[in-house]
Protein backbone atom coordinates (compact mmCIF):
# COMPACT_ATOMS: atom_id res chain seq x y z
CA UNK A 1 0.00 0.00 0.00
CA UNK A 2 2.86 2.39 0.87
CA UNK A 3 4.55 1.69 -2.47
CA UNK A 4 1.33 2.41 -4.33
CA UNK A 5 0.87 5.68 -2.48
CA UNK A 6 4.46 6.67 -3.25
CA UNK A 7 3.98 5.87 -6.95
CA UNK A 8 0.72 7.85 -6.99
CA UNK A 9 2.42 10.83 -5.33
CA UNK A 10 5.31 10.74 -7.83
CA UNK A 11 2.88 10.66 -10.72
CA UNK A 12 0.87 13.61 -9.39
CA UNK A 13 4.03 15.60 -8.79
CA UNK A 14 5.08 15.03 -12.39
CA UNK A 15 2.41 17.55 -13.41
CA UNK A 16 3.69 20.29 -11.09
CA UNK A 17 5.91 21.97 -13.67
CA UNK A 18 3.23 22.04 -16.36
CA UNK A 19 0.25 24.33 -16.85
CA UNK A 20 -2.91 22.44 -17.69
CA UNK A 21 -5.14 23.95 -20.40
CA UNK A 22 -8.60 25.09 -19.38
CA UNK A 23 -10.15 23.53 -22.52
CA UNK A 24 -9.01 20.83 -24.89
CA UNK A 25 -9.31 20.56 -28.66
CA UNK A 26 -9.23 16.76 -28.61
CA UNK A 27 -10.23 13.93 -26.31
CA UNK A 28 -7.40 11.78 -27.61
CA UNK A 29 -4.30 12.09 -29.78
CA UNK A 30 -2.73 8.88 -31.01
CA UNK A 31 0.91 8.95 -32.17
CA UNK A 32 1.56 6.19 -34.69
CA UNK A 33 -0.61 4.65 -37.39
CA UNK A 34 0.33 1.00 -36.93
CA UNK A 35 -1.78 -1.74 -35.40
CA UNK A 36 -2.03 -0.22 -31.92
CA UNK A 37 -2.57 3.33 -33.15
CA UNK A 38 -5.23 2.37 -35.67
CA UNK A 39 -7.23 0.39 -33.11
CA UNK A 40 -6.98 3.13 -30.49
CA UNK A 41 -8.15 5.77 -32.99
CA UNK A 42 -10.95 3.50 -34.25
CA UNK A 43 -12.28 2.95 -30.72
CA UNK A 44 -12.20 6.66 -29.92
CA UNK A 45 -14.05 7.55 -33.10
CA UNK A 46 -16.60 4.78 -32.52
CA UNK A 47 -17.59 6.27 -29.16
CA UNK A 48 -17.81 9.76 -30.71
CA UNK A 49 -14.68 11.21 -29.11
CA UNK A 50 -12.69 13.81 -31.01
CA UNK A 51 -9.49 12.00 -31.96
CA UNK A 52 -6.40 12.88 -33.99
CA UNK A 53 -4.12 10.19 -35.41
CA UNK A 54 -0.58 11.23 -36.37
CA UNK A 55 1.55 9.04 -38.65
CA UNK A 56 5.01 10.08 -39.81
CA UNK A 57 5.43 7.53 -42.59
CA UNK A 58 3.02 4.90 -43.92
CA UNK A 59 -0.44 4.13 -42.57
CA UNK A 60 -0.67 0.53 -41.43
CA UNK A 61 2.75 0.63 -39.83
CA UNK A 62 5.24 -2.21 -39.88
CA UNK A 63 2.75 -5.06 -40.12
CA UNK A 64 1.17 -3.92 -43.36
CA UNK A 65 4.21 -2.46 -45.07
CA UNK A 66 7.18 -4.51 -43.86
CA UNK A 67 6.13 -7.38 -41.65
CA UNK A 68 3.09 -9.64 -41.44
CA UNK A 69 1.52 -8.90 -44.82
CA UNK A 70 4.55 -8.92 -47.16
CA UNK A 71 6.22 -11.84 -45.40
CA UNK A 72 3.11 -14.02 -45.65
CA UNK A 73 2.74 -13.14 -49.33
CA UNK A 74 6.36 -14.20 -49.88
CA UNK A 75 5.87 -17.38 -47.84
CA UNK A 76 2.88 -18.38 -50.00
CA UNK A 77 4.82 -18.00 -53.26
CA UNK A 78 7.79 -19.87 -51.79
CA UNK A 79 5.56 -22.71 -50.61
CA UNK A 80 4.02 -23.11 -54.05
CA UNK A 81 7.50 -23.22 -55.60
CA UNK A 82 8.42 -25.90 -53.07
CA UNK A 83 5.33 -27.98 -53.92
CA UNK A 84 6.07 -27.78 -57.64
CA UNK A 85 9.61 -28.94 -56.96
CA UNK A 86 8.30 -31.91 -54.97
CA UNK A 87 5.28 -33.00 -57.00
CA UNK A 88 6.30 -36.64 -56.64
CA UNK A 89 5.02 -36.53 -53.08
CA UNK A 90 1.55 -36.40 -54.62
CA UNK A 91 2.44 -38.80 -57.45
CA UNK A 92 2.68 -35.91 -59.90
CA UNK A 93 5.63 -34.97 -62.03
CA UNK A 94 8.16 -32.84 -60.21
CA UNK A 95 9.30 -29.77 -62.10
CA UNK A 96 11.69 -27.01 -61.12
CA UNK A 97 9.44 -23.96 -60.75
CA UNK A 98 9.84 -21.53 -63.62
CA UNK A 99 9.25 -18.04 -62.25
CA UNK A 100 10.44 -14.48 -62.25
CA UNK A 101 11.78 -13.41 -58.87
CA UNK A 102 11.02 -9.83 -59.78
CA UNK A 103 7.36 -10.78 -60.35
CA UNK A 104 7.24 -12.64 -57.03
CA UNK A 105 8.39 -9.48 -55.27
CA UNK A 106 5.95 -7.43 -57.34
CA UNK A 107 3.13 -9.67 -56.11
CA UNK A 108 4.19 -8.88 -52.54
CA UNK A 109 3.71 -5.19 -53.27
CA UNK A 110 0.37 -5.89 -54.92
CA UNK A 111 -0.82 -7.71 -51.80
CA UNK A 112 0.20 -4.71 -49.70
CA UNK A 113 -1.71 -2.38 -52.02
CA UNK A 114 -4.80 -4.60 -51.80
CA UNK A 115 -4.79 -4.62 -48.00
CA UNK A 116 -3.77 -0.95 -47.63
CA UNK A 117 -7.30 0.56 -47.95
CA UNK A 118 -8.20 -1.15 -44.65
CA UNK A 119 -5.66 1.11 -42.93
CA UNK A 120 -5.85 4.16 -45.18
CA UNK A 121 -6.18 7.84 -44.38
CA UNK A 122 -9.43 7.88 -46.36
CA UNK A 123 -10.99 5.09 -44.34
CA UNK A 124 -10.11 6.60 -40.98
CA UNK A 125 -11.14 10.07 -42.06
CA UNK A 126 -14.48 8.55 -43.04
CA UNK A 127 -14.77 7.05 -39.57
CA UNK A 128 -14.39 10.49 -38.04
CA UNK A 129 -10.69 10.46 -37.22
CA UNK A 130 -8.56 13.51 -37.98
CA UNK A 131 -5.49 12.03 -39.66
CA UNK A 132 -2.35 14.15 -39.85
CA UNK A 133 0.70 12.88 -41.71
CA UNK A 134 3.75 14.25 -39.99
CA UNK A 135 6.05 13.85 -37.00
CA UNK A 136 4.56 14.31 -33.54
CA UNK A 137 6.33 15.55 -30.44
CA UNK A 138 4.71 15.77 -27.04
CA UNK A 139 5.40 19.33 -25.83
CA UNK A 140 3.69 18.90 -22.46
CA UNK A 141 1.28 16.33 -21.00
CA UNK A 142 -1.66 17.87 -22.89
CA UNK A 143 -0.05 19.37 -26.00
CA UNK A 144 1.25 17.70 -29.14
CA UNK A 145 3.18 19.51 -31.85
CA UNK A 146 2.96 18.00 -35.33
CA UNK A 147 5.49 18.90 -37.99
CA UNK A 148 3.69 18.18 -41.25
CA UNK A 149 5.24 16.94 -44.47
CA UNK A 150 5.03 20.42 -46.02
CA UNK A 151 7.23 21.81 -43.24
CA UNK A 152 4.46 23.60 -41.35
CA UNK A 153 3.66 22.84 -37.73
CA UNK A 154 0.29 22.37 -36.08
CA UNK A 155 -0.46 22.13 -32.38
CA UNK A 156 -3.28 20.23 -30.69
CA UNK A 157 -4.31 20.16 -27.05
CA UNK A 158 -5.81 16.94 -25.75
CA UNK A 159 -7.02 15.33 -22.55
CA UNK A 160 -5.13 12.09 -23.26
CA UNK A 161 -2.38 10.73 -25.50
CA UNK A 162 -1.59 7.22 -26.70
CA UNK A 163 2.01 6.58 -27.75
CA UNK A 164 1.95 3.84 -30.39
CA UNK A 165 5.19 4.49 -32.24
CA UNK A 166 6.07 0.82 -32.79
CA UNK A 167 9.52 -0.68 -33.25
CA UNK A 168 12.25 -0.90 -35.87
CA UNK A 169 14.70 -3.69 -36.75
CA UNK A 170 17.70 -3.80 -34.45
CA UNK A 171 20.95 -3.60 -36.39
CA UNK A 172 23.83 -5.25 -34.49
CA UNK A 173 26.98 -3.15 -33.97
CA UNK A 174 29.02 -5.44 -36.19
CA UNK A 175 32.30 -3.99 -37.45
CA UNK A 176 32.26 -3.59 -41.23
CA UNK A 177 28.50 -4.14 -41.57
CA UNK A 178 27.82 -0.70 -43.02
CA UNK A 179 30.64 -1.11 -45.54
CA UNK A 180 29.40 -4.43 -46.95
CA UNK A 181 25.74 -3.37 -46.86
CA UNK A 182 22.74 -5.17 -45.49
CA UNK A 183 18.95 -5.22 -45.51
CA UNK A 184 16.48 -5.69 -42.70
CA UNK A 185 12.97 -7.09 -42.55
CA UNK A 186 11.87 -3.50 -43.27
CA UNK A 187 14.11 -2.65 -46.22
CA UNK A 188 14.45 -5.95 -48.06
CA UNK A 189 11.08 -5.62 -49.81
CA UNK A 190 12.16 -2.52 -51.69
CA UNK A 191 15.78 -3.60 -52.22
CA UNK A 192 15.07 -7.16 -53.36
CA UNK A 193 12.29 -5.92 -55.66
CA UNK A 194 15.08 -4.50 -57.86
CA UNK A 195 16.64 -7.95 -58.39
CA UNK A 196 15.98 -10.24 -61.35
CA UNK A 197 16.67 -13.33 -59.26
CA UNK A 198 16.99 -14.22 -55.60
CA UNK A 199 20.45 -13.58 -54.12
CA UNK A 200 22.68 -16.55 -54.92
CA UNK A 201 24.46 -16.47 -51.56
CA UNK A 202 22.29 -15.11 -48.78
CA UNK A 203 23.27 -14.76 -45.13
CA UNK A 204 20.50 -14.45 -42.56
CA UNK A 205 21.64 -13.13 -39.20
CA UNK A 206 19.26 -14.39 -36.51
CA UNK A 207 17.51 -17.63 -35.67
CA UNK A 208 14.26 -16.25 -34.30
CA UNK A 209 10.86 -16.33 -36.02
CA UNK A 210 11.62 -13.57 -38.56
CA UNK A 211 14.99 -15.04 -39.50
CA UNK A 212 13.58 -18.56 -39.87
CA UNK A 213 10.64 -17.45 -42.03
CA UNK A 214 12.88 -15.46 -44.37
CA UNK A 215 15.61 -18.11 -44.51
CA UNK A 216 13.20 -20.86 -45.56
CA UNK A 217 11.33 -18.67 -48.05
CA UNK A 218 14.40 -17.45 -49.92
CA UNK A 219 15.90 -20.94 -49.92
CA UNK A 220 12.73 -22.20 -51.60
CA UNK A 221 13.00 -19.37 -54.14
CA UNK A 222 16.51 -20.36 -55.14
CA UNK A 223 18.93 -18.69 -52.74
CA UNK A 224 21.76 -20.56 -51.11
CA UNK A 225 21.05 -19.59 -47.50
CA UNK A 226 23.35 -19.65 -44.50
CA UNK A 227 21.59 -18.80 -41.24
CA UNK A 228 23.73 -17.65 -38.32
CA UNK A 229 22.47 -17.86 -34.74
CA UNK A 230 24.56 -17.18 -31.62
CA UNK A 231 22.34 -19.34 -29.38
CA UNK A 232 22.80 -23.13 -29.36
CA UNK A 233 19.60 -23.63 -31.36
CA UNK A 234 17.14 -21.70 -33.48
CA UNK A 235 13.79 -20.58 -32.04
CA UNK A 236 15.29 -20.66 -28.57
CA UNK A 237 12.01 -19.72 -26.84
CA UNK A 238 10.38 -22.97 -27.97
CA UNK A 239 10.85 -26.49 -26.61
CA UNK A 240 13.94 -28.33 -27.82
CA UNK A 241 11.93 -30.78 -29.91
CA UNK A 242 10.19 -27.85 -31.64
CA UNK A 243 13.54 -26.24 -32.40
CA UNK A 244 14.80 -29.52 -33.78
CA UNK A 245 11.76 -29.97 -36.04
CA UNK A 246 12.22 -26.40 -37.30
CA UNK A 247 15.92 -27.04 -37.91
CA UNK A 248 15.16 -30.22 -39.84
CA UNK A 249 12.51 -28.47 -41.94
CA UNK A 250 14.81 -25.62 -42.90
CA UNK A 251 17.70 -27.98 -43.55
CA UNK A 252 15.48 -30.03 -45.88
CA UNK A 253 14.98 -26.86 -47.92
CA UNK A 254 18.72 -26.35 -48.17
CA UNK A 255 19.33 -23.84 -45.37
CA UNK A 256 22.73 -24.28 -43.75
CA UNK A 257 22.35 -23.44 -40.07
CA UNK A 258 25.28 -22.27 -38.00
CA UNK A 259 23.99 -22.33 -34.43
CA UNK A 260 26.33 -21.46 -31.60
CA UNK A 261 28.16 -19.15 -34.02
CA UNK A 262 28.90 -15.53 -33.17
CA UNK A 263 29.20 -12.98 -35.95
CA UNK A 264 32.52 -11.20 -35.38
CA UNK A 265 32.88 -8.74 -38.28
CA UNK A 266 32.22 -8.13 -41.95
CA UNK A 267 34.90 -7.55 -44.57
CA UNK A 268 35.03 -6.34 -48.14
CA UNK A 269 37.64 -7.07 -50.78
CA UNK A 270 36.84 -5.21 -53.97
CA UNK A 271 33.28 -6.24 -54.78
CA UNK A 272 33.42 -9.42 -52.70
CA UNK A 273 31.71 -9.39 -49.30
CA UNK A 274 32.37 -11.64 -46.32
CA UNK A 275 31.16 -12.23 -42.80
CA UNK A 276 33.44 -13.77 -40.19
CA UNK A 277 31.91 -16.00 -37.52
CA UNK A 278 33.40 -17.67 -34.47
CA UNK A 279 32.56 -21.09 -33.04
CA UNK A 280 34.45 -23.01 -30.33
CA UNK A 281 37.43 -20.71 -30.72
CA UNK A 282 37.60 -21.24 -34.49
CA UNK A 283 36.74 -18.62 -37.10
CA UNK A 284 35.10 -19.10 -40.47
CA UNK A 285 34.90 -16.62 -43.34
CA UNK A 286 31.70 -16.76 -45.38
CA UNK A 287 31.25 -14.98 -48.71
CA UNK A 288 27.81 -13.61 -49.51
CA UNK A 289 25.90 -11.54 -52.04
CA UNK A 290 23.26 -10.21 -49.62
CA UNK A 291 22.82 -10.14 -45.86
CA UNK A 292 19.57 -9.87 -43.90
CA UNK A 293 19.88 -8.59 -40.33
CA UNK A 294 17.02 -10.28 -38.44
CA UNK A 295 18.20 -10.25 -34.83
CA UNK A 296 15.19 -8.56 -33.27
CA UNK A 297 13.39 -5.24 -33.09
CA UNK A 298 13.80 -2.23 -30.80
CA UNK A 299 11.12 0.22 -29.70
CA UNK A 300 10.96 3.67 -31.31
CA UNK A 301 11.57 5.93 -28.34
CA UNK A 302 13.54 8.92 -29.62
CA UNK A 303 12.24 12.19 -30.96
CA UNK A 304 8.75 12.17 -29.50
CA UNK A 305 9.44 14.34 -26.47
CA UNK A 306 9.60 11.52 -23.95
CA UNK A 307 13.01 12.57 -22.66
CA UNK A 308 11.93 16.17 -22.11
CA UNK A 309 8.86 15.07 -20.19
CA UNK A 310 10.90 12.67 -18.08
CA UNK A 311 8.84 9.65 -19.12
CA UNK A 312 10.92 6.61 -18.07
CA UNK A 313 12.05 4.27 -20.84
CA UNK A 314 14.28 1.23 -20.85
CA UNK A 315 13.94 -1.05 -23.84
CA UNK A 316 10.33 0.12 -24.03
CA UNK A 317 8.20 2.87 -22.53
CA UNK A 318 7.64 2.12 -18.86
CA UNK A 319 3.93 1.72 -18.04
CA UNK A 320 1.81 0.38 -15.22
CA UNK A 321 -0.85 -2.32 -15.48
CA UNK A 322 -3.27 0.20 -16.99
CA UNK A 323 -0.71 1.14 -19.69
CA UNK A 324 -0.26 4.57 -18.11
CA UNK A 325 3.16 6.21 -18.22
CA UNK A 326 4.54 8.55 -15.55
CA UNK A 327 1.65 10.84 -16.51
CA UNK A 328 -1.73 9.15 -15.96
CA UNK A 329 -3.18 10.78 -19.10
CA UNK A 330 -0.38 9.52 -21.37
CA UNK A 331 -0.53 5.86 -22.36
CA UNK A 332 1.63 3.51 -24.45
CA UNK A 333 0.52 0.51 -26.49
CA UNK A 334 2.00 -1.92 -28.98
CA UNK A 335 5.66 -2.69 -29.65
CA UNK A 336 6.78 0.55 -28.00
CA UNK A 337 5.21 -0.65 -24.73
CA UNK A 338 6.12 -4.34 -24.85
CA UNK A 339 6.36 -6.94 -23.48
CA UNK A 340 5.26 -8.65 -26.71
CA UNK A 341 5.90 -7.60 -30.29
CA UNK A 342 2.91 -9.05 -32.09
CA UNK A 343 0.29 -7.24 -34.13
CA UNK A 344 -2.51 -8.94 -32.22
CA UNK A 345 -1.11 -7.95 -28.82
CA UNK A 346 -0.68 -4.38 -30.08
CA UNK A 347 -4.37 -4.32 -30.98
CA UNK A 348 -5.21 -5.95 -27.64
CA UNK A 349 -3.29 -3.30 -25.70
CA UNK A 350 -4.80 -0.52 -27.79
CA UNK A 351 -8.27 -1.39 -26.47
CA UNK A 352 -7.10 -0.98 -22.87
CA UNK A 353 -5.18 2.23 -23.62
CA UNK A 354 -8.07 3.84 -25.50
CA UNK A 355 -10.79 2.82 -23.06
CA UNK A 356 -8.74 3.83 -20.02
CA UNK A 357 -7.84 7.15 -21.67
CA UNK A 358 -11.45 7.98 -22.50
CA UNK A 359 -13.33 6.48 -19.56
CA UNK A 360 -10.71 6.03 -16.85
CA UNK A 361 -12.46 8.59 -14.62
CA UNK A 362 -15.24 6.03 -14.19
CA UNK A 363 -13.46 2.69 -14.51
CA UNK A 364 -9.99 1.52 -15.48
CA UNK A 365 -9.02 -1.87 -16.86
CA UNK A 366 -5.76 -3.73 -16.26
CA UNK A 367 -4.20 -5.08 -19.44
CA UNK A 368 -4.71 -8.85 -19.52
CA UNK A 369 -1.76 -10.91 -20.78
CA UNK A 370 -2.97 -14.22 -19.39
CA UNK A 371 -3.64 -15.83 -22.77
CA UNK A 372 -1.27 -14.64 -25.51
CA UNK A 373 -0.94 -16.80 -28.65
CA UNK A 374 1.68 -16.54 -31.36
CA UNK A 375 2.83 -18.40 -34.44
CA UNK A 376 5.96 -18.74 -36.55
CA UNK A 377 4.97 -19.24 -40.18
CA UNK A 378 7.66 -21.61 -41.32
CA UNK A 379 6.61 -24.90 -42.94
CA UNK A 380 5.46 -26.69 -40.82
CA UNK A 381 4.01 -23.84 -38.76
CA UNK A 382 4.75 -23.54 -35.06
CA UNK A 383 2.02 -22.05 -32.85
CA UNK A 384 1.83 -21.66 -29.11
CA UNK A 385 -0.29 -20.25 -26.30
CA UNK A 386 0.54 -20.28 -22.60
CA UNK A 387 3.35 -22.35 -21.13
CA UNK A 388 5.57 -24.79 -22.94
CA UNK A 389 7.55 -27.54 -21.23
CA UNK A 390 10.81 -25.63 -20.87
CA UNK A 391 9.03 -22.65 -19.27
CA UNK A 392 7.08 -24.88 -16.91
CA UNK A 393 10.32 -26.57 -15.78
CA UNK A 394 12.16 -23.26 -15.39
CA UNK A 395 9.31 -21.78 -13.34
CA UNK A 396 8.81 -24.91 -11.26
CA UNK A 397 5.17 -25.29 -12.32
CA UNK A 398 3.72 -28.77 -11.84
CA UNK A 399 2.24 -30.07 -15.08
CA UNK A 400 1.28 -33.08 -17.15
CA UNK A 401 1.98 -33.41 -20.87
CA UNK A 402 -0.46 -34.94 -23.34
CA UNK A 403 0.60 -35.37 -26.94
CA UNK A 404 -1.08 -36.36 -30.19
CA UNK A 405 0.98 -37.07 -33.30
CA UNK A 406 -0.49 -35.52 -36.46
CA UNK A 407 0.99 -38.37 -38.50
CA UNK A 408 -2.09 -40.39 -37.40
CA UNK A 409 -4.62 -37.76 -38.55
CA UNK A 410 -6.68 -38.83 -41.58
CA UNK A 411 -6.90 -35.39 -43.20
CA UNK A 412 -3.20 -34.75 -42.75
CA UNK A 413 -2.43 -38.10 -44.40
CA UNK A 414 -4.71 -37.25 -47.32
CA UNK A 415 -3.10 -33.81 -47.68
CA UNK A 416 0.44 -35.14 -47.54
CA UNK A 417 1.12 -33.09 -44.42
CA UNK A 418 1.17 -35.85 -41.84
CA UNK A 419 3.91 -34.45 -39.63
CA UNK A 420 3.99 -32.55 -36.38
CA UNK A 421 2.05 -32.79 -33.15
CA UNK A 422 -0.30 -31.16 -30.68
CA UNK A 423 1.13 -30.96 -27.17
CA UNK A 424 -0.97 -29.82 -24.21
CA UNK A 425 0.20 -29.00 -20.70
CA UNK A 426 -2.43 -29.42 -17.99
CA UNK A 427 -2.67 -29.16 -14.21
CA UNK A 428 -1.79 -32.60 -12.77
CA UNK A 429 -4.90 -34.73 -12.52
CA UNK A 430 -7.12 -32.04 -14.04
CA UNK A 431 -8.11 -31.03 -17.56
CA UNK A 432 -7.33 -27.31 -17.04
CA UNK A 433 -5.04 -26.16 -19.84
CA UNK A 434 -1.76 -24.43 -18.95
CA UNK A 435 -0.39 -24.20 -22.46
CA UNK A 436 -0.47 -25.67 -25.94
CA UNK A 437 2.15 -26.06 -28.66
CA UNK A 438 1.16 -27.15 -32.17
CA UNK A 439 3.57 -28.00 -34.97
CA UNK A 440 2.02 -28.73 -38.33
CA UNK A 441 0.04 -27.47 -41.29
CA UNK A 442 -2.12 -24.46 -40.32
CA UNK A 443 -0.97 -24.67 -36.70
CA UNK A 444 -1.78 -20.99 -36.17
CA UNK A 445 -5.39 -21.59 -37.20
CA UNK A 446 -5.74 -24.77 -35.15
CA UNK A 447 -4.52 -22.99 -32.03
CA UNK A 448 -7.56 -20.70 -31.91
CA UNK A 449 -9.73 -23.36 -30.25
CA UNK A 450 -7.28 -23.67 -27.37
CA UNK A 451 -6.93 -19.89 -27.06
CA UNK A 452 -10.71 -19.65 -26.65
CA UNK A 453 -10.73 -22.52 -24.16
CA UNK A 454 -7.99 -20.98 -22.00
CA UNK A 455 -9.53 -17.52 -22.13
CA UNK A 456 -12.89 -18.78 -20.87
CA UNK A 457 -11.71 -21.52 -18.52
CA UNK A 458 -12.79 -24.48 -20.64
CA UNK A 459 -10.89 -27.73 -20.15
CA UNK A 460 -10.03 -30.65 -22.40
CA UNK A 461 -13.27 -32.44 -21.51
CA UNK A 462 -15.21 -29.62 -23.19
CA UNK A 463 -13.08 -29.89 -26.33
CA UNK A 464 -13.54 -33.68 -26.35
CA UNK A 465 -17.31 -33.21 -26.10
CA UNK A 466 -17.41 -30.83 -29.08
CA UNK A 467 -18.20 -32.16 -32.56
CA UNK A 468 -15.38 -31.56 -35.05
CA UNK A 469 -15.99 -32.00 -38.78
CA UNK A 470 -14.45 -35.10 -40.37
CA UNK A 471 -12.03 -35.07 -42.07
CA UNK A 472 -10.34 -31.87 -40.93
CA UNK A 473 -7.06 -30.90 -39.35
CA UNK A 474 -9.05 -29.51 -36.41
CA UNK A 475 -9.82 -33.06 -35.29
CA UNK A 476 -6.29 -33.11 -33.89
CA UNK A 477 -7.52 -30.88 -31.08
CA UNK A 478 -10.25 -33.35 -30.16
CA UNK A 479 -7.90 -36.32 -30.42
CA UNK A 480 -5.34 -34.81 -28.03
CA UNK A 481 -8.21 -34.28 -25.58
CA UNK A 482 -9.09 -37.94 -26.09
CA UNK A 483 -5.51 -38.94 -25.30
CA UNK A 484 -5.77 -37.02 -22.03
CA UNK A 485 -9.09 -38.71 -21.22
CA UNK A 486 -7.68 -42.20 -21.81
CA UNK A 487 -4.71 -41.45 -19.57
CA UNK A 488 -7.08 -40.38 -16.80
CA UNK A 489 -9.68 -43.13 -17.18
CA UNK A 490 -10.87 -44.36 -13.73
CA UNK A 491 -9.30 -47.84 -13.67
CA UNK A 492 -11.20 -49.02 -10.60
CA UNK A 493 -14.50 -48.13 -12.26
CA UNK A 494 -13.46 -49.97 -15.43
CA UNK A 495 -12.80 -53.13 -13.41
CA UNK A 496 -16.35 -53.03 -12.03
CA UNK A 497 -17.76 -52.28 -15.49
CA UNK A 498 -15.99 -55.35 -16.87
CA UNK A 499 -17.58 -57.47 -14.16
CA UNK A 500 -20.96 -55.87 -14.83
CA UNK A 501 -20.86 -56.71 -18.54
CA UNK A 502 -19.73 -60.25 -17.78
CA UNK A 503 -22.72 -60.62 -15.45
CA UNK A 504 -25.05 -59.29 -18.14
CA UNK A 505 -23.81 -61.96 -20.56
CA UNK A 506 -24.89 -64.64 -18.06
Amino acid sequence: MANRFTQWLQRRRAYDRWRRPVRFERNLIVIGGGAAGLVAAYIAAAVKAKVTLVEAHKMGGDCLNYGCVPSKALIRSAKLAHQMRHGERYWLNSNPPDFSFRKVMARVQEVIRTVAPHDSVERYTGLGVEVLQGHARIADPWTVEIKLADGTTQTRTTRSIVIATGARPFVPPLPGLEEVGYVTSDTLWEEFAKLDEAPKRLVVLGGGPIGCELAQSFARLGSGVIQIEMAPRIMIREDEEVSELARAALAADGVEMLTGHKAVRCEKEGERKYIVVEHDGQTRRIEFDALIAAVGRSARLKGFGLEELGIPTQRTVTTNEYLETLYPNIYAAGDVAGPYQFTHTASHQAWYAAVNALFGDFKRFKADYSVIPWSTFIDPEVARVGLNEQEAREQGIAHEVTRYGIEDLDRAIADGSAHGFVKVLTVPGKDRILGVTIVGEHAGDLLAEFVLAMKHGLGLNKILGTIHIYPTLAEANKYVAGEWKRAHAPQNVLVWLERYHAWKRG
